[in-house]
């Protein structure tokens, strides 16, 4: 007379068997992003002085101000290109069941293809690439 037999299963225990997985997988999640941190600041040297405290900029002083404005462009191209990558990201599960899926799955990712073409062409006609 288990309390997880299949007829008389409550209710509410049947859902929190279903979320212990994702429950499992957020705790060694977050293990291994933190794990590594507390084991070199714990078994890390700890030397402080101000050459490791000051901030490093490819070897040289700061020139200007960290609060400058960047150019509306260059968050135009960080957004196209994470748009063109995630969607390019894709083409590998496609790959993998292309003989799965058949024609039909090789025509939908050429209309995918081409849709993601036709918006570069009209990115860059718009001049959405150019810096200057």
């Amino acid at each position: 007379m288990g309390l997880f037999t299949q007829n008389k299963t409550p209710l509410g225990s049947l859902m929190l068997e279903n979320y212990l997985p994702i429950l499992l997988f957020i705790v060694v999640g977050i293990a291994v992003g933190v794990m590594p941190m507390a084991m070199g600041r714990l078994l890390g040297p700890h030397r402080p002085d101000n050459e490791k405290l000051s901030p490093y900029e490819c070897g040289f002083e700061a020139f200007e101000d960290s609060r400058t404005k960047f150019d509306v462009r260059y968050y135009l191209v960080a957004i196209l290109f994470i748009i063109f990558d995630l969607e390019i990201a894709f083409l590998f599960p496609w790959a993998i069941v292309l003989r799965q899926i058949g024609v039909f799955g090789f025509l939908a990712m050429m209309i995918f293809l081409g849709i993601l073409v036709i918006g570069f062409i009209y990115e860059w006609r718009k001049g959405a690439l150019e810096w200057e």
